[in-house]
């Protein structure tokens, strides 16, 4: 009988994805060991329930149990526990931190799974020490804490993740909280590889971002992102079509995630930033602030003329595209991105130089790492009213695609996806620390048996 781990995460495209892609790693490579049951939490929208009976398709070994409103965590792994055996490891999202009071009483071995990078993951484990060291009235002493977080280059308040922002706030206390909540834990696993955040991987494994004596072990487990599905079934409303008549490494992607939308006066600075580059382009364009519930046309959206200027050489979709295959496709050239770490490592595993947009949550950190640490970005600059205007979009999409700074980038994004590909093959570090933690769960599996537990 195989041993069970058991996933948490937390609802959510991009926090749901890099579980699943974690538990089709361990399955692969452990498959005739262990078998992998995910817990939801809620019950998922249309898009997801199709994401999860894909996954359950293609990936027999993985299985799903929904939590109901009636149910509760204590209880269902309680019935788990007398039906068959105690699960080896209980892996939750940082979302999910409540559980760790539930998997303690149960003495189950706990580790948390960040679909972030390590960087994040080192400032948010300082931040304690950031909240015990600092004021709200002593903006000095916390602009030189920012400046010497360890495993991070030099960071302003600008970069701070939108719950850090006011410590007033409630979810201020939140962050906090998780982050002492995540010291106690028995292991953090990391979507990232050694190599891309040599500094910040090292800052964990030390444990120099925390003040205790005891931290939970690192392990890093990446990258870990989708896979091209490479056949007829991708529905893309005819962007691999157009993608397929470009040049090679001529196209411009655009795209922002599930959550980035942008004002009505920024979609169109974004357009005449487009249409004066004359660079092919592809852009995704999603409904604008404040119309989330209207869907405006092209006509409504764009500068007057636009779609006519540019339809030698640019392809405008709404609201979705899909954004592995793109990236894969030879005729992407640079990606203008949000900054989500999993938009991130696909781009890297992809070898396609960024253009850093951040928009929100822990973006703004991502791209002063991709910027400065890892030279796979370059970076927009917004004006005084944080607007990025489209003569700076136009120099910089120039830039990536042709000038010599834009070149290093590539260069820099190229070497990275060749260290991920060792990475995660036979004896890479991702695969090494896969296998630590096997062993790890395996020794703590035998200590509680031993002890009665």
């Amino acid at each position: 009988m195989k041993d069970t781990i058991i996933l948490y995460p937390a609802m959510g495209r991009g926090h749901l994805v890099p579980m699943v892609e974690l538990g089709k790693f361990i399955s692969t490579h452990h498959h005739n060991t262990l078998s992998i049951k995910i817990f939801l939490l809620s019950s998922p929208n249309i898009t997801t329930k199709n994401y999860i009976t894909a996954v359950i398709a293609t990936t027999p070994s993985i299985k799903f149990h929904h939590l109901s409103p009636s149910q509760n965590l204590l209880t269902t792994l309680q019935s788990f526990i007398s039906q068959s055996s105690k699960p080896k490891a209980f892996i939750l999202d940082f979302f999910n931190h409540s559980a760790i009071a539930v998997t303690a009483t149960l003495n189950i071995p706990t580790f948390c799974y960040f679909p972030n990078a390590a960087s994040t993951v080192a400032l948010f484990l300082y931040t304690p020490t950031i909240h015990h060291n600092t004021t709200n009235e002593n903006t000095s002493i916390y602009n030189d804490v920012l400046r010497n977080i360890p495993g991070l280059p030099p960071l302003s308040p600008e970069d701070m993740p939108e719950p850090m922002v006011d410590r007033r706030s409630q979810s201020y206390k939140s962050f906090v909280n998780m982050s002492i909540q995540m010291r106690k834990i028995d292991g953090l696993i990391v979507n990232s590889f050694e190599k891309l955040e040599t500094k910040a991987f090292m800052a964990l494994k030390n444990g120099v971002c925390l003040m205790e004596e005891k931290s939970p072990r690192v392990f890093c487990i990446g990258p870990l992102v989708e896979k091209s599905k490479g056949d007829n079934s991708v529905v893309d409303d005819g962007c691999l079509s157009w993608l397929n008549l470009q040049p090679s490494q001529s196209v411009v992607f655009l795209s922002f995630g599930s959550y980035g939308r942008f004002s009505k006066s920024q979609i169109k600075e974004i357009a005449l930033g487009l249409e004066k580059s004359e660079k092919r382009f592809l852009w995704v364009v999603r409904n604008p602030i404040g119309y989330e519930r209207k869907e405006l046309s092209f006509e409504e959206l764009l500068p007057k003329g636009f779609l006519e200027k540019t339809r030698e050489k640019g392809k405008v979709v709404r609201e979705w595209a899909p954004q592995v295959e793109i990236l894969n496709h030879d005729s992407v050239g640079a990606f203008v991105t949000h900054c989500g770490w999993n938009s991130v490592l696909e781009a890297i595993t992809c070898g396609v130089p960024m253009v850093a947009w951040p928009l929100y949550a822990e973006q703004m950190l991502n791209r002063v790492v991709m910027v400065e640490e890892m030279n796979v970005a370059l970076t927009l600059k917004e004006n005084e009213d944080g607007v990025v205007k489209a003569s700076e979009l136009e120099e910089i999409v120039r830039e990536i695609m042709d000038l010599e700074r834009g070149k290093k980038v590539r260069e820099s994004v190229l070497s990275f996806r060749n260290d991920a590909f060792v990475a995660l093959g036979d004896g890479g570090s991702s695969r090494i620390h896969l296998n630590e933690l096997i062993e790890l769960w395996r020794q703590w599996y035998y200590f509680f048996c031993f002890i009665g537990f």
